[in-house]
């Protein structure tokens, strides 16, 4: 039989774009853009010692002064957008694509499928999120790799269960109801009535989670667990100029300050998100 859509319900209305997510897209397309063209616009290379200019302050020749060991600041908190950007899609990618795909089968199929992937979230968030992330690091061993996978492997549970919850709802509705009656698989359905339906809150949420992924990877490269010297990275620079933080405040000033604007740039996002996901729900 051939697939023919019924209804898709809590579209949000056409054009609806907020003043939030303007905002949004302006800071995380500014990022995005400086990431890209890092290379053309850093004035020096990222990884290059001048000794003659160890902890200079911000002066024409270094914009934003320069580190313990003479790398320019300005040069490296622009390679080291591409490290936070990518950070923020590749801990929030793998968990959102996991976490919907078995939010959709646990919700839909429930029984036996439902309770085996619940009581895997019950033991996974019976751990403090950061606590079993650094347990997860700590075993298999510090670098950005290992860090993704650690965020992997705890992070899917937050969107299962968002997903599920929405699925409960949407598996009763007449349209689904309806699509059972007229013969169509699961998959069908699944893919052209249910998912369609619950991945609004899912993206809100991600906008939001990829904050969380940011200053985690901002702390974990603090700590040294995530991105590894020379490496530049915004927790790794920050890490690097603590000890200097009184003679050189501009080494840790001016990745914090990116850092933030990237974070407020996802919240907003999130934000921004749910009203429009909101405003179609009331339409």
């Amino acid at each position: 039989m051939a697939y023919s859509p019924i209804l898709v319900q809590n579209r949000p209305p056409v054009g609806s774009v907020t003043p939030t997510v303007l905002i949004a897209v302006v800071i995380l397309g500014g990022w995005l853009v400086t990431a890209l063209a890092a290379s053309a616009i850093a004035p020096y290379d990222p990884d290059a010692i001048d000794i003659m200019n160890m902890l200079s302050p911000p002066s024409p020749t270094h914009f934003l002064g320069t580190d313990q060991v003479g790398r320019d600041v300005l040069s490296r908190l622009l390679f080291a957008s591409r490290i936070d950007l990518l950070l923020c899609v590749a801990g929030v990618l793998p968990p959102l694509l996991i976490g919907t795909t078995i939010g959709l089968l646990s919700g839909y199929f429930g029984g036996a499928v439902d309770n085996l992937f619940m009581r895997i979230y019950d033991l996974t968030v019976a751990f403090p999120f950061f606590v079993l992330v650094l347990a997860i690091v700590g075993v298999l061993g510090p670098g950005l790799l290992n860090f993704v996978l650690a965020l992997t492997l705890v992070g899917w549970v937050s969107y299962a269960r968002l997903v599920r919850a929405q699925v409960l709802t949407i598996r009763e509705s007449e349209y689904v109801q309806a699509a059972k009656c007229l013969g169509y698989s699961p998959a069908a359905i699944l893919r052209h009535h249910v998912l369609p339906n619950a991945v609004g809150p899912v993206i809100a949420y991600a906008a939001s989670d990829a904050v969380l992924v940011m200053l985690a990877g901002a702390g974990f490269g603090f700590l040294g667990m995530g991105a590894q010297p020379p490496l530049a990275e915004w927790g790794v620079m920050i890490a690097d100029g603590q000890a200097f933080v009184q003679q050189a405040w501009w080494i840790c000033l001016f990745p914090g300050l990116a850092a933030i604007s990237l974070g407020l740039g996802f919240a907003l996002l999130g934000d921004g998100l749910g009203q429009i996901q909101r405003m179609g729900a009331t339409a």
